[in-house]
């Protein structure tokens, strides 16, 4: 079970770096949009490590 939640944490955490990249190669990037996915990445970051 807890295999299953810290995979879809790292699946998660893959697609929003992949948000990021995407974001950053349009020729004016949103910050505010940017900001955001990076917390977001951020806490699921956390959230790996507190579980493992």
């Amino acid at each position: 079970m807890q295999n299953a939640h810290i995979s879809a944490l790292q699946s998660k955490h893959a697609d929003l770096d992949a948000r990021i990249s995407q974001e950053n190669l349009r020729p004016h990037p949103d910050d505010v949009t940017l900001s955001r996915l990076k917390k977001e990445k951020l806490r699921v970051k956390e959230a790996i490590i507190g579980i493992a």
